[in-house]
C-alpha cells in the first residue's frame, strides 16, 4: 500500500512551514504483529507525525522477506526510498519499527535525510506536549537513556525553547555528537529531581487524604477518547482533539455520582502499542492515580479497526502496573456515533448483552462527543464503589441532627432505631455502610468514632 499526502498544490514546503515527512511501516517476519492490521498500524504511524504537526507527503507500507542487519530494509527498497526522498523533498524519513543505532545511521547516510524510528517519535511527542515539571523530566529522563547509546543528536535540545526532544532537530541545529559523560551526569541529576517530585506527590497524596474521595481513573488507548468523556463528566476543558496523545499529564477533577456521593475523576496518559520501555518505567509515578483508583473505565474506540488489539495493548500496560486485585475494571466503548446506525444498534445490543451476563468487566456502548449512553455507566461505577463499603456501628448524639444527616447523606444507615442511655443524655447506636475514605471524613469532621 502507498498513499501520498499532500497539503497543498505543489511539492515542496507546505503552507504551514512544517517539515516534510515521509512514514514507512515494515512488516517484518518474527517481529510484526501478525494480529496487527496493517492499514490501521499505518495510519496509527502518520497520527503520530502529524501530532507534531509534521507534514505527511507520504506514506506506504512493506512487508520484509526478512530484515537486514546493516539498515532493516533490503537494499532495492532503500534505492527507491532515496529517489522517493529527494523527489518529494523529504526532510525526515519515520521508519514505525524499531531501529538500532547502526541502522538508523546507515539508513541516514543512504537517503540523505535525517532517519528517526518509532521510539524516537514517539518520545519526541512526550517531550513536545508534556507541561508540568513533573512529565518533562519524566521524558527527558526517558529520552536521555533511549539515546544513551546514540550518540548521533546534538546536545542543543536542552537550550531550545521550542516543545520537544530534538530527534528530529531544528533547521540550522548542529549535529554535535553527544558526550556519554554529560548524558550520564544529566541522568543523575534528573533521577534526584525525580525523587524529589516523587516525594512531594507522596505529601500530596496525604494532603487529599484529609479531604478523600475514592478515585476512578480513565484508562485507554491513545486518542480512544478519555479526555472528551473526561471533559463531559465533569465539565472541564482539557485539551480533548482528534490526536494521538492529547493528554499526557494527569487531570483530577470531582464527579458527582447519581447517588449523590462525590468521587475523584483522573484523566491519564494514553496507551500505545509499542510504548518504550524507559518510557513506561519513567511515567510510573504518573500512573501512581491508576493504582490507586478503586474503578479503573477502560475507554476503547469501538469503531477503530483494531479495537480488539488496542484492547489487548493496554491490558498488557495495566498488567505492568500492579494494580490491586479488587479493583473494578470496566469497558466503555466509545466513537458508537461514528458507526452506521445498524451496527451501532448492534454494538449496544451487545454491549447490554455483556452486562447483563457474567462476564468479568461490564461494557457500556457510548458517545463522549454526544453526550449519550453515560447513565448507565455511571450507575455501575456508583454500584462498583459501594462494593468497598465497611459496615460498622458509630454511636453518636442523638440531638446531632447535622451528624446524622451527613450519614444519611454519604452512606447507607442500616439501622438507627437502638436508642439507649450513654452518660448524662441519649445516643443513637446507628449501623451504617460507608466507603473507607467516607469514615475519615466523618471521624474528621464531627469527632466520632467507628466501634467496630
Amino acid at each position: 500500500m502507498t498513499e501520498k499526502l499532500q497539503d497543498s498544490g505543489e511539492w515542496g514546503w507546505s503552507e504551514t512551514g512544517a517539515r516534510r515527512a515521509a512514514v514507512l511501516y515494515p512488516e517484518i517476519p518474527g517481529v510484526t504483529l501478525k494480529r496487527r492490521n496493517p492499514d490501521a498500524r499505518l495510519e496509527e504511524a502518520i497520527g503520530l507525525a502529524r501530532a507534531i504537526e509534521l507534514d505527511v507527503v507520504h506514506a506506504e507500507h512493506v512487508r520484509l522477506n526478512k530484515p537486514v542487519p546493516a539498515t532493516l530494509l533490503g537494499g532495492g527498497l532503500v534505492e527507491r526510498l532515496h529517489g522517493m526522498c529527494a523527489a518529494l523533498e523529504v526532510e525526515l524519513l519515520i521508519v514505525d519499527a524499531s531501529l538500532s543505532p547502526v541502522q538508523q545511521r546507515n539508513l541516514e547516510r543512504a537517503l540523505e535525510t535525517k532517519v528517526i524510528d518509532r521510539t524516537g517519535l514517539i518520545l519526541e511527542i512526550f517531550g513536545a506536549r508534556a507541561r508540568t515539571h513533573e512529565g518533562r523530566l519524566q521524558v527527558e529522563l526517558a529520552a536521555l537513556t533511549f539515546q544513551r547509546s546514540r550518540l548521533v543528536r546534538s546536545w542543543t535540545h536542552l537550550e531550545r525553547q521550542r516543545g520537544g526532544l530534538g530527534f528530529i532537530g531544528g533547521p540550522g541545529e548542529s549535529q554535535i555528537e553527544l558526550d556519554r559523560r554529560l548524558i550520564d551526569e544529566r541522568i543523575v541529576r534528573l533521577k534526584k529531581e525525580l525523587e524529589q517530585v516523587a516525594r512531594t506527590r507522596g505529601l500530596h497524596r496525604k494532603a487529599r487524604e484529609k479531604v478523600p474521595y475514592p478515585v476512578v481513573s480513565l484508562v485507554g488507548y491513545t486518542n480512544a477518547g478519555k479526555s472528551t468523556l473526561f471533559n463531559r463528566l465533569t465539565d472541564s476543558a482539557v485539551m480533548a482533539k482528534d490526536m494521538l496523545f492529547a493528554t499526557l499529564d494527569p487531570t483530577m477533577r470531582k464527579v458527582v455520582l447519581p447517588s449523590g456521593r462525590t468521587a475523584i475523576l483522573s484523566d491519564t496518559v494514553g496507551f500505545i502499542s509499542d510504548l518504550p520501555t524507559d518510557l513506561i518505567a519513567a511515567f510510573r509515578a504518573t500512573l501512581e492515580e491508576v493504582r490507586s483508583a478503586q474503578v479503573l473505565v477502560h475507554v476503547r474506540d469501538i469503531a477503530a479497526l483494531d479495537t480488539d488489539v488496542e484492547k489487548a495493548d493496554v491490558e498488557k500496560v495495566l498488567g505492568s502496573l500492579d494494580i490491586a486485585p479488587d479493583t473494578v475494571i470496566m469497558e466503555a466503548w466509545n466513537k458508537v456515533d461514528t458507526m452506521p446506525a445498524d451496527i451501532r444498534a448492534a454494538t449496544e445490543q451487545r454491549a447490554a448483552l455483556i452486562r447483563s451476563g457474567e462476564e468479568e468487566v461490564d461494557a457500556f456502548a457510548i458517545s463522549a462527543m454526544e453526550g449519550t449512553g453515560f447513565d448507565p455507566l455511571l450507575i455501575a461505577i456508583d454500584e462498583a464503589l459501594a462494593r468497598f463499603r465497611v459496615e460498622a456501628n458509630v454511636e453518636i448524639s442523638a440531638g446531632d441532627g447535622a451528624a446524622m444527616a451527613w450519614l444519611h447523606e454519604n452512606g447507607d444507615v442500616l439501622d438507627d432505631l437502638t436508642d439507649r442511655e450513654a452518660g448524662d443524655g441519649t445516643s443513637v447506636l446507628l449501623t451504617v455502610a460507608l466507603d473507607p475514605t467516607d469514615w475519615k471524613r466523618f471521624e474528621q469532621r464531627f469527632g466520632y468514632k467507628a466501634l467496630s
